[in-house]
């Protein structure tokens, strides 16, 4: 099921949680809604589930406008952070319980579940209680009562954020896996911008309640908008620059005719490349594989750079590096958005 949201603002008294919001979500995609806390990522949520109101604006669900449909008609299912599985119940009679809320009849309500059970291999846990669960388990039984009424959409709110780092890892791949075998439209919300970019189609990026920046993950790492989207995604973060004139014009040459206090320059850790005709000082090593990412005093910016070499290099030595011409970004330093 293909989502449209057109202009969508959501109003708290006179706050403005979700500004002027305008977006369509294809059919059968994974989209992660990333940003900071407090953006608006689980307003838009609870305005497509129907808990939420809209103040102005209009949601449809392929060309039926559900804006102001009670939630109960509006087939969707919902996985929160906290997975609210009931403690009395069973792994079968939780995943289950949705389809007798719709009045299923018992034989086929167990018939369901044992099949979304088997999906997300929770098929062996069935007479388990949720407090016999770790938490992996825990949300792989959320997920099969959400998926359970064979909703059109699937909402996931910060699912992964109660579980340890390796089993984040795992369930990112479980989550990826689940939604390209059922083809369900689904919305992830995440600040997490290394989740985001490995476990979906494509991105909304909001900030202050709007949305900054969509599309597929490495266009909007490889191209961002404005300084924000540089900012937010990476890991080592891009390296934002100030820099003279002379220093400016020494590094970029002619490539960019702009004065130094006119732009701020970006430089993404992996565009360094050991060797060159750039002076740079090493303040600190740390090494993964023959990659090394180090921190260096740059034109007197401190810099994460990651460079492939197998010199041995430590604090205080004094190296030449170059830039690629790819993952370098050059930003109005007033209005912040993207120039070069």
């Amino acid at each position: 099921m293909k989502v449209v949201f057109e202009n969508i603002t959501k109003s708290f008294g006179h706050t403005v949680a979700v500004k002027d919001f305008s977006a369509q979500l294809p059919d059968g995609h994974l989209i992660c809604l990333l940003g900071p806390s407090g953006c608006g990522k689980s307003t838009i949520l609870n305005m497509l589930c129907g808990i939420t109101p809209v103040t102005q604006g209009h949601i449809f669900f392929d060309d039926k406008d559900v804006t102001k449909l009670p939630p109960d008609l509006r087939n969707v299912g919902m996985v929160f952070q906290n997975y609210a599985l009931y403690p009395h119940m069973t792994v079968l009679e939780n995943i289950a319980f949705p389809l007798e809320v719709q009045k299923v009849r018992k034989a086929e309500r167990i018939e369901r579940a044992g099949e979304i059970a088997k999906l997300v291999h929770v098929d062996s846990l069935l007479k388990r209680y949720p407090s016999e669960l770790s938490g992996g388990q825990q949300q792989r039984v959320a997920i099969a009562r959400a998926l359970v009424k064979n909703p059109k959409l699937l909402l996931m709110d910060e699912p992964l954020s109660n579980l340890d780092a390796r089993l984040r890892l795992e369930m990112r791949e479980e989550i990826r896996r689940i939604q390209q075998n059922t083809g369900v439209t689904t919305v992830f919300v995440t600040h997490d911008q290394e989740e985001a970019m490995s476990i979906s189609d494509s991105i909304l990026l909001m900030k202050n309640g709007m949305l900054i920046q969509e599309g597929l993950c490495q266009d909007l790492y490889n191209n961002p908008n404005c300084k924000f989207v540089a900012d937010f995604l990476g890991n080592p973060p891009v390296n934002n620059l100030k820099l003279s004139d002379n220093d400016f014009k020494a590094i970029f040459g002619q490539k960019y005719n702009y004065s130094s206090n006119q732009v701020i320059a970006a430089v993404r850790p992996e565009s360094f490349i050991f060797g060159g005709d750039l002076p740079a000082q090493v303040v600190s090593v740390s090494e993964m594989g023959k990659e090394k990412i180090l921190t260096l005093i740059f034109f007197e910016n401190t810099v994460h750079a990651i460079l492939n070499t197998d010199e041995e290099l430590k604090a205080g030595d004094k190296i030449q590096v170059s830039l690629k011409n790819k993952g370098i970004f050059v930003f109005d330093s007033k209005t912040e958005e993207r120039l070069a």
